[in-house]
């Protein structure tokens, strides 16, 4: 994959996760503020299909958001992943 189609992956992925007001947002920590706890989560599940892996497994990827977010979050369907 060329440079440019990891460029290409990771903006439809970063739209996809709705991650493009934190795009150059410092992730954080304890002390630092930085993106709020549902993007943090987005941003470990983007980062996980960056990879294209064959198999994602994720444990409860909708706890700790809130209802609106949660309904939002249809992680498998833009990446044609099977979500059982």
């Amino acid at each position: 994959m060329s440079r440019r189609q990891k460029y290409e992956r990771a903006e439809v992925i970063i739209k996809e996760l709705g991650l493009e007001r934190c795009r150059h947002t410092r992730i954080g920590g304890g002390l630092i503020k930085g993106i709020s706890g549902g993007e943090r989560k987005r941003t470990s599940i983007g980062y996980e299909i960056l990879v294209d892996p064959s198999l994602l497994l994720l444990d409860e990827p909708t706890s700790g958001l809130d209802s609106s977010s949660a309904r939002k979050e249809r992680v498998g369907s833009p990446f044609r992943l099977s979500v059982a």
